[in-house]
């Protein structure tokens, strides 16, 4: 299985947002799977073709592959199913043939929540959190530990817990959080806890 990874980056105006976040999981990554010590700082190397708001998608390994520019056209979800998988995708891997694959199997819904050793993770394309009137809790054990979740737990705007399937009717309000959207209440959204 190819080790190439990629970040997305949010960048509006010529300028990435919170681009230490992206750097870390990047300096990181690079670390932990090819042994690579040096830091880099990858504002270094974005250069947005025009001020829109634009995904900036970069492909590494040991070192960078390519760097592409894309508009973003968010998702349009209005109903979520819960899948269970063992998938590891603690790095962000470009190959995403298993998510697509989950994906593929419930047609009749928009988006996946994955659910793993009995506890919600993530969705396919971002964590996820849960209100409960007071809190915003997300899941302790990510799927992926993404760099808006970091961030937001750094300034304790979430707390985190195991949530199991069942405790979702226990909430009041729920949201998708990653680079791009950065941290989105859904309203309207229906998660089918039980799979047809």
């Amino acid at each position: 299985m190819s080790r190439e990874l990629f970040e997305t980056i949010r960048v509006e105006n010529f300028s990435p947002f919170h681009i230490e976040y992206h750097n870390k999981r990047f300096n990181e990554s690079r670390k932990a799977l090819f042994g690579v010590k040096d830091e880099f700082d990858l504002s270094s190397i974005i250069t947005p073709p025009n001020e829109k708001l634009l995904r900036c998608r970069i492909v590494y390994d040991k070192d960078i592959i390519s760097i592409n520019y894309f508009e973003y056209l968010p998702k349009k979800i209005s109903t979520i199913g819960i899948v269970k998988s063992d998938l590891d995708y603690r790095f962000k891997y470009n190959n995403r043939e298993e998510i697509n694959m989950l994906l593929s199997k419930y047609p009749q819904v928009d988006e996946i929540i994955i659910e793993k050793d009995g506890y919600l993770t993530d969705s396919s394309i971002a964590n996820i959190a849960f209100f409960d009137g007071r809190d915003w809790i997300t899941p302790k054990k990510p799927l992926l530990n993404g760099t808006t979740r970091e961030r937001l737990l750094d300034v304790k705007f979430l707390r985190t817990a195991d949530i199991k399937s069942s405790d979702i009717e226990s909430f009041s309000g729920f949201a998708l959080m990653n680079a791009m959207i950065e941290f989105s209440i859904q309203n309207n959204i229906y998660i089918k806890v039980k799979n047809d």
